[in-house]
């Protein structure tokens, strides 16, 4: 799922911090991908921009491990981000390099999960009335990043048919055994679908707005390594 954060200005000071949740369209700056996967055995992974607005922008682009609130100053990844800030103009795009500065320190036996920030800040008007009686929205696209290692069995498929479903007191509850982020969107109960949300490695998600009778067929909608929806059949314990 794409989140922005919206921060608008009116006049030469700021006047109005607002966050706010658009489609990929309201952006003037789009990322190619709706996730990255970053293998292990990469050099490095390459991330397309390209403004689709009538402007000139100023980007800024940055890694977080979780925490959408904290600022890139305060953020510290093992991974090395080029460039930070770059000015793209209208109609021209721009490539994002990213390493990892310190693979030791990652995690082999599973994926790992950060996220990508993209801010995107539109140029002022050179007209001096229009730059009177302007808004100016900052807007942020933040995705998916995913550092896999070469060493995993299986792939992100398989892992989906590994998943297991128990009906409990407490709700629906999925266990992933896998090494892989599953990015579960929604699963259909009876034909009806209740959001739901992504389940970690080795790790089991609790939905108590979801339940199912045992033994009855549920049908889960996942999102795969190219942000293509699919679906896959299980069984409720």
């Amino acid at each position: 799922m794409n989140i922005r954060r919206v921060t608008a200005w009116s006049g030469p000071a700021a006047c109005l911090a607002v966050i706010l949740c658009f489609p990929a369209a309201h952006a003037g700056v789009v990322i190619d991908n709706t996730r990255v996967i970053y293998a292990s055995d990469a050099r490095e992974v390459t991330v397309r921009l390209t403004n689709l607005g009538k402007r000139a922008v100023l980007v800024q682009s940055w890694l977080d491990n979780g925490d959408e609130m904290a600022t890139p100053d305060k953020v510290v990844t093992p991974f090395v981000l080029t460039p930070p800030i770059n000015r793209v103009e209208p109609g021209k795009g721009q490539s994002l390099r990213i390493s990892a500065a310190s693979a030791s320190a990652l995690r082999q036996d599973r994926e790992s999960l950060w996220w990508l920030n993209v801010l995107e800040i539109p140029a002022r008007p050179d007209n001096r009335v229009e730059q009177q009686n302007y808004l100016q929205l900052a807007v942020r696209t933040r995705i998916k990043f995913f550092y896999r290692p070469a060493g995993l069995r299986q792939g992100p498929t398989e892992a989906v048919k590994s998943l297991t479903w128990t009906q409990g007191n407490s709700g629906l509850t999925v266990n992933n055994p896998s090494p892989f982020h599953i990015s579960l969107t929604s699963v259909a109960i009876a034909g009806k679908k209740v959001a739901i949300e992504m389940v970690s490695p080795m790790d089991r998600r609790t939905y108590s707005h979801a339940r199912a009778p045992r033994g009855s067929t549920i049908t889960a909608t996942w999102v795969d390594d190219y942000g293509a929806y699919r679906e896959q059949t299980f069984t409720v314990n």
